[in-house]
């Protein structure tokens, strides 16, 4: 990956903000359902303070050159190789703009087995949301990571976020981040000042 600088432009989330601020109502984080609530003030501090952003600046500043479905596939495959070598090939591995992020869903492992003669074969594909041609590197990593290991591991399971680990020691710590991340993407959706930067580098990688 190539030396490139992930920002996001530093500014007011909004006119809403300053009445958040002054009322003390805190913000709905729907990326953060679930999550204590000392974790969630803490974030809606960021948020209120304004340095939600420049915490994602500072943590997270290389973006990845990974920008066509070739790109991607060779990426994935290369972590296949490295971590799950004895698991099946996979036979596609794309950007899809249809993934909803709201649902909770980030990407997309499908597995499809078809009989051919006298044989049954199997295909695995992996979907990743569109967002992340556009996200950090390290989310892109994550994501990636987590559907790689549904190769070995279908369900959520004890079992299943061990092997996250084992591929990425840092996942848990990424996974929230990448809420953190969302949230921002969100924020910035609901304010026209401020908006998510990203100079990318020019792919060669065939489409």
């Amino acid at each position: 990956m190539k030396g490139v600088v992930f920002r996001f432009q530093i500014g007011e989330y909004g006119a809403e903000k300053n009445k958040e601020k002054e009322s003390g109502e805190m913000r709905q984080l729907n990326y953060l359902a679930g999550y204590p609530q000392q974790v969630t003030s803490q974030v809606n501090r960021l948020i209120a303070e304004n340095r939600l952003a420049g915490f994602l600046n500072q943590t997270y500043p290389a973006a990845h050159d990974i920008r066509t479905d070739r790109a991607l596939y060779d990426y994935a495959v290369a972590l296949k190789n490295e971590f799950l070598r004895s698991t099946q090939p996979l036979s596609r591995v794309i950007y899809d703009g249809k993934i909803q992020v709201i649902q909770n869903a980030l990407g997309c492992h499908t597995f499809v087995s078809r009989v051919q003669g006298a044989k049954l074969k199997s295909k695995h594909e992996i979907r990743v949301a569109s967002l992340f041609r556009d996200a950090p590197a390290d989310f892109l990593r994550m994501i990636v990571v987590h559907e790689l290991a549904h190769l070995r591991e279908k369900e959520h399971n004890r079992a299943f976020y061990k092997l996250c680990e084992y591929m990425e020691p840092a996942y848990q710590r990424l996974e929230f981040h990448l809420r953190l991340y969302l949230t921002h993407l969100e924020l910035t959706r609901q304010s026209p000042k401020q908006e998510q930067k990203l100079t990318p580098p020019p792919s060669t990688d065939p489409a």
